[in-house]
């Protein structure tokens, strides 16, 4: 009776092995079912772009330069998305299928600021993956990552959303918000790929690796995805709003801080106000110091960028600056960046 109840309670052995097993199963079913679900809509998208300078000086047939990764369809017509530094300078779109099938693709638009774009394929009743909303994800759930590393076609891979609302900076320079953090392993060619949940939906653009980093890798929101892909369906761009000055990130005095009552010890100065821009029609001059923009405190151009939005064009908003040591309200109207 004893050798019976050590057993039955030992974890490693009867109905705990049965568990275990169970558990696997479970975990496989759902990656092999996002796998056979998604896969079919998951593309390989090989760009050419033109050579410059020496490079391709002398050298016939050599004004072409080659580069490779991933997408995926999200409507039956054709309609692709991928990273903007798949396709950005390409002469030439080329997406083979999952089936095969290669066909020539034109670019709808791109956008550096979020790493994100479009292009479309001639086609109809394409396999195509549904999306679905990143601000529902919790951290520690199961993230699938669908691409072509280094060419090899479909491959998979699993790990769970290690963080949310990270940020990272895009190829240009301007900070992307809103980012998923998974260790679902990536490598060159996976860029442009769907990260895609259980219920084989997509929940981010795959965009970013750390190369020194082991199981840190990063994906553009899916609902960030859906607005810019929104834009540049409807306009071929995102379009943004600009004030017209350079400027420069500053640390304010404390006593500064303290005497205007400010949330942040961060602001932007402006070095040069363009001429008959936005700021120089509202009077921002060379010196101004913005500590906030339609209501919202500035800390740094991030948050000017953030804040300038598609919704702030044509209308006046509110900006607060300092100017040898007074507070200062002026109304500005930004225009589209272009």
């Amino acid at each position: 009776m004893l050798d019976e109840a050590n057993q039955s309670s030992n974890p490693a052995s009867g109905s705990g092995s049965l568990s275990d097993e169970a558990l696997f199963d479970a975990y496989s079913r759902a990656v092999t079912g996002v796998a056979e679900l998604v896969g079919p809509a998951v593309v390989r998208i090989d760009v050419g772009r033109r050579r410059r300078g020496r490079e391709a000086a002398g050298r016939a047939g050599a004004h072409e330069a080659g580069g490779s990764g991933s997408g995926f369809l999200f409507t039956p017509d054709g309609l692709i998305a991928t990273n903007s530094h798949v396709v950005s300078g390409a002469t030439e779109i080329g997406v083979t299928l999952n089936d095969g099938q290669s066909l020539q693709a034109d670019l709808i638009g791109d956008d550096p600021d979020t790493d994100l774009a479009v292009v479309r394929v001639d086609g109809h009743k394409l396999p195509s993956v549904p999306l679905g909303e990143s601000r529902k994800l919790r951290v520690g759930q199961l993230a699938i990552a669908i691409g072509n590393p280094y060419g090899f076609q479909s491959t998979v891979t699993a790990g769970v959303v290690s963080a949310l609302g990270r940020s990272l900076r895009s190829q240009n320079g301007r900070l992307m918000d809103d980012v998923i953090q998974t260790d679902a392993a990536l490598n060159p060619g996976n860029s442009g790929g769907p990260l895609v949940s259980s219920r084989g939906e997509v929940i981010g653009v795959n965009t970013a690796i750390i190369l020194p980093a082991q199981g840190i890798c990063f994906a553009t929101a899916i609902d960030t995805a859906k607005v810019t892909i929104a834009q540049l369906l409807r306009h071929g761009r995102v379009r943004r709003a600009r004030l017209g000055i350079a400027g420069q990130n500053l640390v304010l005095p404390r006593r500064m801080v303290r005497h205007h009552g400010l949330e942040r010890d961060g602001a932007v100065q402006a070095a040069s106000v363009e001429r008959g821009g936005p700021a120089g029609r509202a009077g921002l001059e060379q010196g101004d110091i913005i500590i906030e923009f339609a209501g919202a405190p500035v800390a740094g151009f991030d948050d000017l960028h953030r804040l300038l939005t598609e919704e702030k064009l044509g209308a006046r908003a509110p900006v607060t600056v300092l100017r040898r040591g007074r507070r200062i309200m002026l109304e500005v109207e930004p225009e589209e960046s272009r």
